[in-house]
């Protein structure tokens, strides 16, 4: 059973089924629990998802410690950097002065860089929106996919009973 619930989500569906029919089925007659192999399927499944949205903030928490973290580094590193520079530079004797027209090309720059920034940040945010909307779409829609496919399967039962009888 641990193979199931810990590593189904990595196979396909198409090998999942067989597979965890056979070895549910034989946990069943191990154990003697009620139930058949899907509804032993849809308790795992759901037991995982239980696990999953139970540890999704955890992971939220890390990662975003771990981008603060980041963002600290690379500016103790830059203003380490560039302190490490003007102390050599004092202590050689190099002139530090920049003429005008290079210092607003400077505060230019980063303005961009700042502006630039800024749109990717909105432009990244407004695809995450639309991939949430997308996927609720999908969550809503799902139960008419599922009875789509069961009237599919249906159509296709019905020909086959006739037959039999």
């Amino acid at each position: 059973m641990p193979y199931i619930t810990n590593y189904y989500h990595l196979l396909p569906i198409v090998y999942i089924v067989p597979h965890a029919t056979r070895i549910m089925t034989t946990q069943i007659q191990q154990t003697n629990q009620a139930g058949n192999v899907y509804s032993m399927y849809k308790q795992n499944v759901q037991k995982y998802f239980e696990n999953v949205t139970k540890n999704v903030p955890q992971y939220f928490q890390s990662m975003t410690h771990l981008q603060e973290e980041c963002v600290k580094a690379c500016e103790k590193t830059i203003d380490a950097s560039i302190s490490m520079q003007q102390e050599f530079a004092k202590k050689n004797g190099f002139s530090t002065e920049i003429p005008d027209a290079m210092k607003t090309a400077f505060v230019d720059i980063n303005k961009q860089v700042v502006q630039a920034n800024t749109v990717q940040n909105q432009i990244v945010k407004t695809t995450i929106d639309a991939t949430v909307q997308n996927i609720k779409t999908f969550n809503d829609n799902v139960n008419a996919f599922a009875d789509l496919n069961k009237n599919i399967v249906q159509s296709w039962i019905t020909p086959l009973t006739q037959i039999k009888n």
